[in-house]
């Protein structure tokens, strides 16, 4: 079997979307739902610093209950940084890392997504659990072959 795609690499997206940790918070809900995607890794000088979710930008949003009207908040947002509303220590695999482990760790955690770094540190990837459940089925498929 030549061809087993067994790892992290084998079913990442590479080159993920990203944004530096000094755009705004107004700039990341942009970017997501421009791109429609959930999560950003977050850069400093093309360094992985963080990770910013759809949950987390909408989470730092103030409550609806705010005495804000929809341009002061709008206001607030534009002049946030996503810096104070990433998750600084995301978690992060190897390319070389087992599918089926990168695979317990989203089950496990509860995450939807994994950030993957090179051995050097860099960001080279992404593996969410769309990524996961892709693998699932081409494995499944696989076993039904040799049935």
């Amino acid at each position: 079997m030549a061809d087993t795609k067994l790892t992290v690499g084998d079913w990442m997206t590479s080159n993920p979307m990203t944004i530096e940790e000094d755009a705004s918070v107004i700039e990341a809900i942009h970017v997501l739902k421009e791109k429609n995607i959930r999560r950003l890794p977050v850069m400093s000088k093309g360094r992985l610093v963080g990770l910013v979710t759809e949950k987390m930008l909408f989470g730092y949003m103030p409550a609806k209950a705010t005495t804000l009207d929809q341009w002061e908040l709008h206001y607030l947002l534009s002049k946030t940084p996503v810096k104070a509303a990433m998750n600084p220590t995301p978690h992060t695999v190897k390319p070389e890392t087992p599918i089926a482990e990168a695979a317990k760790l989203l089950h496990d955690r509860k995450l939807n997504g994994v950030i993957v770094i090179d051995p050097g540190g860099a960001l080279v990837g992404i593996l969410t659990t769309t990524n996961a459940l892709e693998a699932l089925i081409w494995f499944a498929a696989q076993a039904g072959k040799k049935a």
